[in-house]
């Protein structure tokens, strides 16, 4: 018999103990420009903020994604991203809704086949951030309704079409979906017999790195094909700690991580924000894949950097970092047969 004073249980805290749910953190995300600007203590705007009344893009982001701001900075590069200015309920010559002509390349309700042997699924609308400089902004997203019958159509193209050898899941983001969901996904795919690799390109794990859970890294590694993460940061101030804390069990467990990065003007587009964030990616274990110029969608002019801007910059790049830390300077443009590389 255990006699005497007894210590209190300790109980270890674990990643999910410690935060909530990333559901509950989906529920509780800013979702109106009010919010928005009290949550970052804003006062007095340098600029005409849009009228979000008429505006179809509305304010959402994630409080985690809002923590990483500096609080009472109109120039934080973190806010630039989701905060809407007048500016671009502008009408800009050559900026239109579908700039990358994806409707041209819809072989299916969510299904977009521009390159031979990969094609990108997109499985849902939702996403945890709306970035204001998003290509899809104006994406016709109520025609690409994926039902059981719509999913059943694209896993029957997969097999009528045998040179396609990747899926590219996109969105909206991928990780919106529940984990059942993804599971279904891909154990559908991994029976296409042409198929080697899945692809997710994600905002979620900078935005919400709590979505990196444990039974979602077993369902992208628990099929014979080779998963794929394709990261969206910008700026080295959202590479978060907690970020690095979920993606250490994503590295030893061989997911291969990639990043990509669009250039915005006022942003990150300076040799020194994107040789540190390439330097940081790297510490996470994640390589820099793309430097995007931004295409030309109607509402993100005031995001413009142009290609001569954009190649000088290449160049510093390229004196400062190795070469696998320099990511590649591209634009995407309907027709081409993969991404334009801007030669510097």
């Amino acid at each position: 018999m255990i006699t005497g004073n007894r210590s209190p249980l300790q109980v270890i805290p674990t990643a999910e103990a410690e935060n909530p749910r990333w559901q509950d953190q989906i529920a509780d995300m800013i979702t109106d420009l009010p919010t928005l600007l009290a949550y970052c203590r804003l006062t007095d705007p340098p600029a005409t903020l849009a009228d979000m009344a008429a505006n179809p893009f509305p304010v959402r982001v994630t409080r985690f994604f809002a923590d990483l701001m500096a609080p009472g900075d109109w120039h934080d590069p973190l806010l630039l991203q989701v905060l809407p200015w007048q500016s671009e309920q502008q009408d800009t010559p050559g900026y239109s809704t579908d700039p990358l002509a994806e409707a041209d390349a819809t072989a299916l309700p969510g299904l977009i086949h521009k390159y031979r042997s990969r094609v990108l699924i997109v499985p849902t609308s939702a996403c945890a951030i709306h970035c204001r400089y998003c290509f899809r902004r104006h994406f016709p997203y109520t025609e690409h309704r994926l039902r059981p019958q719509q999913r059943q159509d694209i896993i029957d193209y997969l097999h009528d079409h045998a040179e396609i050898n990747e899926v590219i899941f996109s969105g909206g983001d991928p990780l919106m979906l529940q984990d059942r969901t993804l599971h279904d996904w891909l154990q559908q795919l991994a029976a296409v017999p042409s198929l080697t690799r899945v692809r997710l390109h994600s905002r979620l794990p900078v935005v919400l790195p709590d979505r990196l859970t444990e039974p979602l890294l077993n369902i992208l590694t628990g099929t014979r094909l080779q998963p794929v993460l394709v990261l969206h940061a910008n700026h080295p101030r959202e590479l978060s700690e907690r970020l690095a804390q979920r993606l250490r069990p994503w590295t030893r467990a061989g997911v291969t991580l990639f990043n990509q990065t669009v250039l915005l003007g006022g942003i990150n587009a300076t040799a020194a924000a994107q040789s540190a964030l390439s330097e940081r990616l790297f510490a996470l274990g994640v390589l820099p894949y793309y430097l995007h110029q931004t295409d030309a969608v109607a509402g993100t002019a005031h995001f413009t950097v142009t290609d001569a801007e954009a190649q000088a910059l290449h160049r510093e790049l390229q004196a400062a970092l190795p070469g696998f830390l320099v990511p590649r300077l591209v634009r995407e443009v309907p027709g081409d047969a993969g991404k334009r590389w801007l030669r510097v």
